[in-house]
């Protein structure tokens, strides 16, 4: 009877402790696959969110070494087919270079000084000149560059009208120009010579491209916008007739008031003579050179 008891009783305790391994067992695995399910969707988050960070970087080895732009999260991705958009239109052409005679001159000009003029007045009328009296036409190549010397003092007066008259003439005869007032300080004997070599050197240093120098007093402003303010193969004088001569050579060899020489022709003669003090002689001295 002892024995049966103790059977059964063992039998009961096998049975108890079976159950709890299995149950134990069940509750195992339950926890194994819900953890595992959880890793899995982190992992799946973590890969899909590494993708979407690395995506900008998959076109970095294009030959161009360029790597492309995309729009905000959400924004629909471009075609693989679709062109960049680019400011230039495909038939768009290159500039030709600008006409010998150009078509916007209106030949004899209406000149007078009676009207009151400001330097804010000439900036207001010519917005499309750079500082410095700088300025380059943009339908055309121009033919030459060139650089406007203008010897200077006390003449402010004249520098207004000069200015309001020949801003809008150069840009009609289609020049790259930039304008170079070369001052003289002081009261000493003026020397209008040593000023213009002066302002030969100084726009170089500016801008070495000029090939083209006009040497022009303050009060001349020309009367014909075809009197074109460019150099040719031989110096030249672009004055050659003014008002206070009667239109007329003073004398025979006069290349006063405004002349054009190109760069190579001004360093062959090696420029203007230092030693002329005071108006006149600098020009005829040129002339016989």
């Amino acid at each position: 009877m002892t024995r049966l008891l103790l059977g059964v009783t063992l039998e009961r305790i096998c049975k108890a402790v079976l159950l709890l391994c299995l149950l134990h067992f069940v509750i195992i695995m339950i926890l194994y696959f819900d953890v595992y399910a959880q890793h899995l969707d982190f992992f799946s988050r973590f890969n899909a969110r590494n993708a979407s960070r690395a995506h900008p970087f998959s076109n970095s080895s294009r030959p161009n070494g360029t790597v492309p732009s995309y729009g905000p999260a959400g924004a629909e991705a471009p075609s693989p087919s679709a062109k960049p958009s680019t400011n230039l239109s495909a038939t768009e052409k290159p500039l030709q270079p600008c006409q010998e005679t150009p078509p916007g001159l209106v030949g004899r000009l209406l000149i007078e000084f009676s009207s009151p003029m400001s330097m804010e007045r000439v900036q207001r009328e010519n917005p499309d000149v750079r500082q410095g009296g700088k300025y380059t036409p943009t339908d055309c190549l121009p033919r030459q560059k060139v650089a406007i010397l203008i010897p200077f003092r006390h003449r402010e007066h004249h520098l207004k009208y000069w200015l309001h008259y020949l801003h809008p003439i150069l840009r009609r005869q289609k020049v790259a120009y930039g304008i170079y007032i070369i001052n003289q300080f002081g009261e000493d004997t003026f020397n209008r010579a040593k000023l213009l070599n002066v302002g030969f050197l100084e726009a170089l240093k500016d801008d070495e491209e000029y090939d083209c120098f006009i040497f022009s007093d303050v009060d001349l402003v020309p009367m014909d916008d075809r009197n074109l303010y460019r150099c040719y193969e031989r110096p030249r004088h672009v004055a050659v007739g003014m008002d206070k001569f009667g239109f007329r050579l003073p004398y025979a060899g006069y290349f006063g008031g405004v002349s054009g020489l190109s760069k190579s022709q001004f360093l062959k003669i090696n420029g203007f003579p230092n030693e002329y003090w005071g108006w006149g002689g600098e020009d005829d001295d040129i002339f016989n050179r």
